[in-house]
């Protein structure tokens, strides 16, 4: 059975689908099989990977008007395909509130592909609310990019209890798949500061590689592609190529 990990950070703008765009397609390359899970009504990880015309996804699937085989699209990258969102996801939150087990949509939709993927990879608004609590009661492990700056720091401690609360509750068997650093600027203090402090805090949480402040990482989504397709000799595509071996690598023993 396949891996489920959540990308999640109620911070917006921390690197989030960026790090599962590209974490997806260097396990690709490694020869996993991988899904990307759009979960987010802006539906960047979509349009991010090339894929501009998004219905069916994900919206149709939770909603049970399409089936999950018929919202699975392939990508420009062998082994990686994605299941896209569009704005309609929106609507879903409010939808969800009123419904019976509304925390467990995802998870449902998903079951009938998780042993034909080794890893699947759900990208979740930058909020805490009922998407992100379906991303969470839907997989094995959290994946958090924090960005290396205070408030982030913050914040950190808030999602570590929610992600608490959330094994306790809804999904006994979740753990912290690891924490990550993105657009890190080793020319200030601030960001070595908060790399030490958190990697002291989670030792055994946080991964090694961090992700550097990289342009061409920023540029790569408007042409549709990974950072493995738009320049791969850049800073930031080394090091997601490395942070995906670090994933790879740890599976679920986090």
């Amino acid at each position: 059975m396949g891996i489920v990990y959540v990308f999640v950070n109620q911070k917006g703008g921390v690197g989030k689908t960026t790090s599962a765009i590209n974490l997806g397609a260097y396990l690709a390359e490694l020869g996993k099989s991988v899904l990307l899970v759009d979960f987010d009504s802006q539906a960047n990880l979509s349009s991010g990977v090339g894929i501009r015309n998004t219905k069916p996804g994900i919206y149709e699937l939770i909603s049970g008007s399409a089936s999950v085989e018929k919202v699975i699209r392939t990508t420009g990258i062998p082994r990686l395909s994605v299941i896209p969102a569009s704005i309609d996801l929106s609507g879903a939150a409010v939808e969800l509130i009123e419904q019976k087990n509304r925390d467990f949509y995802l998870k449902k939709a998903l079951a009938p592909v998780r042993d034909k993927f080794d890893f699947i990879m759900i990208d979740c608004p930058p909020s805490l609310g009922v998407l992100t609590l379906n991303g969470m009661t839907a997989a094995d492990a959290v994946l958090i990019p924090m960005q290396c700056e205070y408030f982030a720091m913050e914040g950190l401690t808030l999602l570590i209890k929610t992600v608490q609360r959330i094994k306790k509750s809804l999904n006994p068997t979740l753990i912290m798949g690891g924490i990550f650093f993105t657009m890190y600027d080793q020319r200030t203090r601030l960001a070595q500061e908060v790399v030490k402090r958190v990697g002291a805090y989670f030792r055994d949480s946080v991964f090694t590689t961090i992700i550097p402040r990289n342009v061409r990482l920023s540029e790569a989504p408007s042409h549709g592609l990974a950072i493995s397709q738009y320049d791969p000799q850049s800073s930031g595509a080394k090091a997601y190529q490395s942070l995906a071996g670090e994933v790879a690598q740890r599976g679920v023993k986090a």
